[in-house]
């Protein structure tokens, strides 16, 4: 870090410190992980800038506030071009919390390439989405493609398939009840059935892990998502996305990867096996 603030008397490096320090004590979070990229830039030290933004934000995102423009979702190179005989879910147009996420990690932008800048004074209202600009462009130093940020490129086949129905062929029929936890209702027997619920007046899909509570939604449970966009018009059912194994706030809960941000610790291969039956 290459600047040093007193604020009331303490240093703001020693306050930084601080925050830190109590986030990790509490399970980790965004201050001071991989994806707090403010301690890389010489003229902000605002950290959730690089996503979100109170104004001006990308209201195509489904995510809250997105402040980077969304790729195009027919770029990518989906998995399902593989002609794979093991693949039996249809897929959307790559989208969701996934675009958002490829959004830094396709290689398409700068990671620091945002909207809103800080300070712009931008008022926003949601239907006029200014363009792109750079937080630091003379000295940023973490391009996409560079260690330490992952660069997945626009070619997704050697990733684990997004924007895709959940068990293999996904919801068979409607499904009235709030806790579904039936695995004849899906396509494929070879997963786990997840737990459904209502929220706003929409379905909220996951998957129980080992963390947390039983039968309770929670940010150490294996995420499913609903689209408005699914394949072949199907709404409402639990789709896979990137969201779903990884928590782009969880930067240092005790025995998770820092840069991997997933949602549990893969010993003996729980996130793999949250869901799939082997």
């Amino acid at each position: 870090m290459k600047f040093r603030k007193t604020v009331g008397g303490v240093s703001l490096v020693v306050l930084l410190s601080l925050l830190s320090s109590v986030a990790s004590a509490q399970g980790g979070g965004v201050v001071g992980s991989p994806h707090d990229l403010q301690v890389a830039t010489g003229n902000t030290s605002e950290t959730c800038v690089f996503c979100h933004t109170p104004h001006g934000s990308d209201t195509n995102a489904a995510v809250p506030l997105w402040n980077k423009e969304l790729p195009d979702p027919t770029s990518y190179t989906r998995y399902s071009t593989l002609g794979t005989s093991t693949l039996d879910g249809e897929e959307a147009p790559v989208g969701s919390v996934s675009l958002a996420c490829l959004s830094c990690h396709d290689g398409s932008q700068a990671v620091d390439t945002v909207l809103n800048v800080p300070g712009s004074g931008l008022a926003g209202d949601g239907t006029n989405v200014p363009s792109p600009s750079r937080i630091d462009a003379a000295s940023f130093g973490l391009n996409i493609g560079a260690s330490p940020v992952p660069n997945l490129t626009a070619d997704l086949r050697d990733d684990h398939p997004v924007s895709i129905q959940y068990a293999g062929g996904g919801l068979l029929g409607s499904d009235p009840d709030d806790q579904l936890g039936d695995p004849t209702t899906f396509g494929d027997q070879d997963f786990r059935a997840p737990f459904k619920a209502s929220v706003n007046g929409n379905s909220a899909w996951w998957l129980d892990t080992s963390a947390g509570t039983a039968n309770s939604r929670e940010k150490t449970d294996i995420l499913l998502y609903t689209r408005t966009d699914g394949p072949a018009g199907v709404t409402g059912e639990p789709m896979v996305e990137c969201g779903s194994c990884h928590d782009p706030h969880n930067g240092g809960t005790a025995g998770i990867g820092s840069v991997a941000f997933l949602r549990i610790a893969n010993d003996s291969s729980e996130i793999c096996t949250t869901c799939h039956i082997k």
